[in-house]
């Protein structure tokens, strides 16, 4: 716990809470862009300690939640393959698509494997070059220099028997696709820490000047988050909007030089479909010409299918924050972590599972702690 204790002192936590109810004179909507921050907002009870002073709008912070459903029946149908291996993060194998998830496949007789980290994909391709490996890359700019570095690997060995599903998606762009949108009622936004610690986070001037709005970069700490409010609403009560880093201990304004040089050597910016969000412009990565041998809709082609939605999954409404999760009316009962319509049920990032974790069975009026 060293260097994390201070973080979560309570009595830290408590004077930032009083000095956020003092300083608001109206109620603010805050988004975070972070499926962990949502969740750890939701276990310490900062929601309610806040509540009808600032209300938490949980954003389209996890990666998993909003992977296309077309790249999971791609990553599918690729496993069910007798001569393919896909490979994944475990949250990504639970995930539905159209027809059930990874993890059914693998039920059927489908070769899917979980791995902790790329490298370990492109470890099970070298040794095993009779068949073909594919992971399925998914995450915000946190996770794409590993599977960069991956490619890279890979290519430095001669393996020819490894791909990528490239499913990695952008924050920002998704932010701006938000506050386009109509009705949008954001007043701040507390800017995903890991992710800026990957990417830094000077782009956000542009932003902060064209939409009027706060963005303030912090961690997943009860203080880190406490802290990042409090700067939202100081900006807010004093007609202000900039950048402001209250993560500095990881995030710097240019963020990790050696990562980003990483992404932009196998990367390039593209279009890309959020699930639940639509075609986002700019709001994903996928590899550069050079590295096409090593995509996997070019090597295998593409297997179009139907895409099919649940009806009953109300997961698009959640992710743009137009409702919580409770708000869904399968909510708790048609739709749970082990029975799960939609992908934000399903991810340890995913706003449904942290509603269902830490706010189903909450008293009425009760706060946290």
């Amino acid at each position: 716990m060293k260097y994390l204790d201070e973080y979560r002192d309570p009595v830290v936590a408590s004077r930032l809470v009083r000095a956020i109810l003092q300083r608001a004179t109206r109620p603010w909507k805050i988004m975070e862009v972070c499926g962990g921050q949502t969740h750890n907002l939701l276990r310490h009870g900062i929601d309610t300690e806040l509540a009808g002073v600032v209300e938490l709008i949980h954003g389209p912070g996890c990666p998993v939640c909003v992977t296309a459903i077309e790249a999971i029946d791609f990553a599918q149908q690729l496993a069910a393959q007798p001569d393919v291996l896909v490979a994944s993060f475990g949250d990504m194998l639970r995930v539905p698509g159209s027809r059930g998830s990874l993890l059914d496949v693998r039920a059927a007789g489908g070769n899917v494997r979980t791995v902790y980290s790329p490298v370990d994909a492109v470890e099970l391709a070298r040794r095993d070059p009779n068949r073909q490996v594919v992971f399925f890359a998914v995450g915000f700019e946190t996770t794409a220099p590993a599977t960069a570095l991956a490619v890279l690997q890979a290519a430095r060995l001669g393996l020819d028997n490894f791909s990528l599903i490239v499913a990695h998606v952008r924050v920002q762009p998704a932010m701006e696709a938000i506050m386009s949108s109509p009705g949008c009622n954001v007043n701040a936004f507390l800017a995903a820490g890991h992710v800026c610690t990957v990417i830094g986070y000077e782009s956000y001037e542009e932003f902060v000047a064209r939409y009027h709005v706060p963005v303030v970069v912090t961690g997943f700490e009860p203080v880190d988050l406490l802290s990042g409010i409090l700067a939202c609403v100081e900006q807010l009560e004093a007609d202000e909007a900039r950048v402001e880093n209250c993560y500095g201990r990881s995030a710097r304004p240019a963020g990790n030089t050696v990562a980003g040089e990483v992404v932009r050597q196998v990367y390039e910016i593209c279009d890309r479909p959020w699930r639940g969000l639509g075609t986002i412009i700019a709001g994903g990565l996928r590899l550069k010409p050079q590295w096409a041998r090593f995509d996997a809709a070019s090597r295998f082609g593409g297997l179009p299918m139907e895409v099919i939605e649940s009806d009953e999954c109300h997961s698009g409404e959640v992710l743009a924050g137009r409702i919580k999760p409770s708000g869904c009316p399968s909510f708790g009962t048609r739709c749970t972590p082990e029975q799960p319509l939609g992908a934000p049920m399903v991810s340890s990032e995913g706003a449904c599972a942290a509603y269902f974790r830490y706010a189903l069975h909450r008293p009425v009026g009760a706060t946290g702690s």
